[in-house]
């Protein structure tokens, strides 16, 4: 039962930053109607403008989360202006935004690399290593607070979404951007602003990514497993995305702590594939024509 409550506690704690990453997917799927797979060099970045925040400015713990937050939304910004908003306007096919979504990660990515090099590096000791202890379960601290913040940012932008104007033209644009433009909604300004959500949310998994394990370039391909559990859940649907993630990193660590560490994902992408072929649309995925 301890080794059950364990894994539960860390599962929850892995899947609360998959949901972070999985929602900047969905915000823009439920949009634009495809993947921008350069968010996972912002979420790359968000660990780089953390570690330079705390060890060169130096700042404390919550301010370099700010600046890794503002840092990744501002270079979720400029992607989109410069990779998807001609493509928008010329009203590309979708195919195209996926190429230039490609082209953004691989020369962000690089631009790492030419710049600071490929080395790994490790995030200062933030919070005393000691542990919670409830019984013969362990808390890290990190992890607590990894999760506290990821549930606090979620909540958040639920509210922006359900609770303000911003949120109802996003909530509009998604079902249909054309009718929302013809009820006087400004697509743009909505799609500035999903950038803008999605590359805080970015910054923040990133950096506390960084902070659990360590800073380098590729650190971005870890978003595969957010995608994957943005889909799991469905894409488009960010409900679909916080419990497609929170499942993915339940099955992982059960995975790891039951059977093998090395199966961990075999047995995820499994699980995966037979949900797609009996629910292609995800767990809680909808038509795209009533997406959420």
């Amino acid at each position: 039962m301890n080794l059950f409550l364990q894994q539960l506690i860390n599962g929850l704690s892995l899947g609360s930053i998959y949901a972070l990453m999985a929602v900047g997917y969905s915000l823009v799927y439920s949009i634009l109607n495809f993947s921008n797979f350069a968010h996972g060099s912002v979420i790359m970045l968000g660990a780089y403008f953390g570690f330079y925040a705390m060890t060169l400015l130096p700042l404390p713990f919550m301010a370099a989360l700010v600046v890794a937050a503002l840092g990744c939304g501002i270079v979720a910004v400029i992607v989109e202006r410069v990779a998807y908003r001609p493509l928008r306007r010329r009203n590309a096919p979708g195919l195209y935004f996926i190429i230039a979504a490609m082209g953004g990660s691989i020369f962000l990515e690089n631009l790492v690399i030419a710049t600071i090099g490929p080395t790994f590096k490790t995030y200062p000791q933030i919070f005393v290593s000691t542990a919670f202890k409830i019984g013969d379960i362990s808390i890290n601290k990190l992890d607590l607070i990894m999760f506290i913040i990821a549930a606090a940012s979620l909540l958040v932008l639920v509210f922006i979404l359900e609770k303000t104007k911003i949120g109802l033209a996003i909530r509009a644009s998604s079902y249909s951007s054309k009718g929302a433009t013809l009820m006087g909604v400004n697509v743009d300004k909505v799609v500035f602003v999903i950038f803008l959500l999605g590359g805080m949310l970015a910054g923040l998994a990133g950096m506390m990514f960084g902070m659990r394990f360590t800073v380098y370039p590729t650190i971005g391909v870890i978003t595969n497993k957010s995608f994957i559990a943005a889909v799991f859940g469905g894409l488009g649907s960010l409900p679909g995305a916080v419990i497609g993630s929170v499942l993915l990193g339940l099955i992982e660590t059960f995975a790891a702590g039951y059977v093998a560490s090395n199966w961990k994902d075999f047995i995820a992408f499994a699980l995966l594939i037979i949900v797609l072929v009996i629910k292609p649309s995800g767990l809680m995925g909808k038509i795209t024509e009533d997406k959420a």
